[in-house]
C-alpha cells in the first residue's frame, strides 16, 4: 500500500517511531493529505513509499483511520 510516514519524535529530536497514513492527492507546498483527516498531513514529507499492511519492524505502526480506510471495501 502506498504511504507516507509521520515521525515522531522523542527527546533530542530523534525519530523515535513512524507512523504510516494513506496520502491523498499529491504533495502541495511540501503539504501531504492525508485520508485520515480533512485538515491535518504531513508537513514536508518523506517521499511516498511502498508499505505492507502487517508491519514487522519494530517503531512502526499504521494510523488506525488510515488502515481502516484501507481495509473498506
Amino acid at each position: 500500500m502506498l504511504a507516507t510516514p509521520e515521525r515522531i519524535r522523542g527527546n533530542g529530536g530523534r525519530t523515535e517511531a513512524l507512523v504510516w497514513h494513506k496520502p491523498v492527492g499529491r504533495v502541495v507546498e511540501e503539504f501531504q493529505a492525508i485520508a485520515c483527516s480533512d485538515e491535518e498531513g504531513i508537513v514536508m514529507p518523506w517521499p511516498k513509499q511502498d508499505v505492507p499492511l502487517r508491519l514487522d519492524k519494530p517503531g512502526e505502526r499504521w494510523c488506525p483511520e488510515c488502515l481502516d480506510i484501507i481495509r473498506r471495501p
